[in-house]
């Protein structure tokens, strides 16, 4: 193995490994349903996919104590967990990137808003949990995704440049943070346009990680 210095790709989790949006859409409708919020696709992708759940207690439940926001969602959390056990599946090509990276001594970092608890979920239902050398969490840092601390964290940990890595990302937050940390960005189109991902910043979008012009893009920037 030819290690790589300088390189890395980081990887957002939810919508970007996996599909897992729609049951984050039912799981929000289901636990804030009750306080007067009906969620379709779109607005879901506007106002809810990639952001950090301390943000979404402010904005959605404002008359709720701090406390009490967090048990809110800390039930959203539970019922997405319970909904996705035994229901993750990796994007198509998502393996054989993860073992090309491998190969060429591309270390990979995870760089998520989710709670811990999902995050760790998700990985270890791919059964991929070690393929990456950090897992960021959103929520852990000072700032969460749109900011671009946790993708710099990201690059911090595996002593990476961001114009010499590439981030993939399937929210308008998550293409923000990664672009305002300059990394390129791939935006993964489970959940949006690829106008949509463009416009947030991304400079190209793949519907999966078995896009072979995204491959082409890969093998060019990694030298692989």
């Amino acid at each position: 193995m030819i290690e790589t210095m300088g390189r890395a790709l980081l990887f957002d989790i939810d919508g970007t490994l996996a599909n897992t949006d729609p049951l984050h859409l039912k799981a929000f409708n289901q636990v804030l349903g009750p306080h007067g919020h009906a969620f379709d696709h779109a607005r879901f992708s506007r106002e809810l996919q990639g952001f950090a759940n301390i943000s979404i207690g402010e904005r959605f439940l404002p008359n709720e104590t701090i406390e009490r926001r967090a048990a809110i969602l800390d039930e959203k959390e539970e019922v997405f967990r319970s909904l996705v056990a035994g229901q993750i599946e990796p994007l198509p090509g998502l393996m054989a990137l993860l073992d090309r990276a491998d190969d060429a001594g591309v270390p990979m970092v995870a760089v998520t808003n989710a709670p811990r608890l999902n995050a760790e979920l998700l990985l270890s239902g791919l059964g991929i949990t070690q393929r990456f050398k950090a897992l960021v969490i959103g929520d852990e840092l000072p700032y969460g995704k749109p900011h671009p601390l946790p993708y710099q964290e990201g690059l911090r940990f595996v002593g990476a440049s961001a114009a010499a890595s590439i981030a993939f990302e399937d929210s308008r937050s998550g293409v923000q943070s990664a672009t305002a940390a300059g990394i390129p960005t791939i935006g993964i189109r489970t959940s949006l346009s690829d106008a949509d991902l463009v416009a947030a910043g991304a400079v190209a979008s793949a519907s999966a990680f078995d896009d072979p012009a995204l491959f082409e893009r890969l093998a060019r920037a990694m030298a692989w």
